[in-house]
């Protein structure tokens, strides 16, 4: 029987061994469920604030839709995680829901990446594909609208960058879990399908050995990763670009980074296989590149922003990024990637668009600019067929 995997926990599971949250109302002459903390859900997820019980579905021949709280007789849609009791989105097993890990090295501007990327999902890109996207869930025991303030209104409102992310807690951290609701023509009518896309931003600090790499369960179940690397780390970088300060200090070359989740992604793997998760390798803060490139270099045209995956453009980037590697010296990157993974793709992002003062933690006046941010999420979207690839 085919297997979903929890969004917040990871754990792999058949879609009819799913729970049940209590809705926390009490049916007829019962008294209510108490909201406790799940030590299971605190021990998985991190999530430590009281909520309604979870309970296991009836014994049944067929997977049931709603079930009756066994302490409340209340009855509830409410479907749940077998495994960390977590309550999942409405419709979770019925449609394809990938998780998508966001990681690299230290600096590589991981968490500013995620929090520009779902800025341009909840504008940009729903206006785009003419989707409905929103949140689910909570971040860190937070709810939506705290997440929001503390990150992207830094970025956005106060044109400010924020402190590195900390390092996970024994390898545990809450993942932001976002749904995406669009209309599909089948057999000449529109229909309408909903994704859950799962994004878990690690610490570089959690990349750092692969001990802790070990450690990172999101990794061997996500369906697609996003692998940020910091291009002032490579070999050749400061003998093209001047660096800024923050680009010489806790200094690790990007290949080492690789290395690391290739050994955890190759984890029962025989040898001469290749790893089928695909990889978009994403080359972080390409503005400082910008001068040296100049204004004509292919990378900086941006593809054509229909509702689809440009594929021919994405083509372009990836060959002229290898070339660029080459030239850097750093070629050990395509390298490793040819040797160890059957599918990966080269992107060159700028989350803000312009560099900003490292120094003094501030933004470009101009504000944040994003800068092809969304072509990584959209490349490994058109390869699960949640949307679609234009012809190359």
């Amino acid at each position: 029987m085919a297997k979903v995997a929890c969004p917040y926990c990871y754990h792999q599971f058949a879609p009819s061994s799913l729970w049940f949250q209590c809705t926390g109302r009490p049916s007829p002459g019962r008294e209510k469920c108490r909201r406790t903390v799940d030590p299971e859900r605190e021990r998985l997820t991190g999530f430590a604030n009281p909520a309604p019980p979870a309970f296991p579905p009836p014994k049944s021949w067929r997977t049931p839709r709603r079930a009756a709280c066994p302490d409340c007789g209340t009855v509830s849609g409410i479907r749940a995680c077998p495994v960390c009791h977590t309550p999942l989105p409405a419709g979770f097993a019925d449609s394809r829901s990938p998780l998508i890990g966001v990681v690299g090295g230290k600096n590589a501007g991981k968490t500013v990446y995620t929090t520009v990327l779902v800025h341009e999902l909840r504008h940009t890109i729903r206006r785009r594909f003419d989707a409905d996207i929103s949140f689910a869930g909570e971040q860190a025991g937070m709810g939506t609208a705290q997440w929001l303030e503390r990150y992207e209104q830094a970025l956005f409102d106060d044109r400010a960058l924020f402190e590195s992310t900390a390092g996970s807690a024994d390898g545990v951290r809450i993942p932001l879990v976002v749904q995406w609701r669009q209309p599909r023509t089948r057999f000449g009518r529109e229909v309408h399908s909903t994704t859950t896309l799962s994004f878990y931003d690690a610490a570089g600090e959690d990349m750092t050995t692969q001990e802790f790499v070990n450690r990172q369960a999101y990794l061997s179940a996500a369906d697609g990763t996003i692998v940020l690397l910091d291009p002032f780390q490579l070999p050749g970088t400061a003998d093209r670009i001047e660096l800024p300060d923050v680009g010489r200090r806790d200094a690790e070359p990007p290949i080492n980074v690789l290395t690391r989740i290739t050994g955890l992604l190759r984890a029962g793997l025989a040898d001469r296989r290749r790893i089928s998760t695909p990889i978009a390798v994403v080359f972080s803060k390409i503005d400082a590149f910008f001068g040296m490139l100049g204004e004509q270099h292919p990378l900086l045209r941006p593809p054509v922003a229909g509702p689809y995956y440009d594929e021919a453009a994405g083509q372009d980037t990836d060959e002229h990024l290898r070339a660029l590697l080459a030239d850097l010296g750093a070629d050990d990157i395509d390298a490793h990637l040819r040797a160890h993974y059957q599918t990966f793709r080269y992107f060159a992002v700028s989350s803000l668009g312009a560099e900003p003062d490292y120094g003094r933690k501030r933004i470009d006046p101009a504000g944040v600019r994003p800068f092809r941010v969304d072509e990584p999420l959209l490349w490994l979207l058109s390869h699960f067929g949640v949307i679609e690839r234009s012809r190359a």
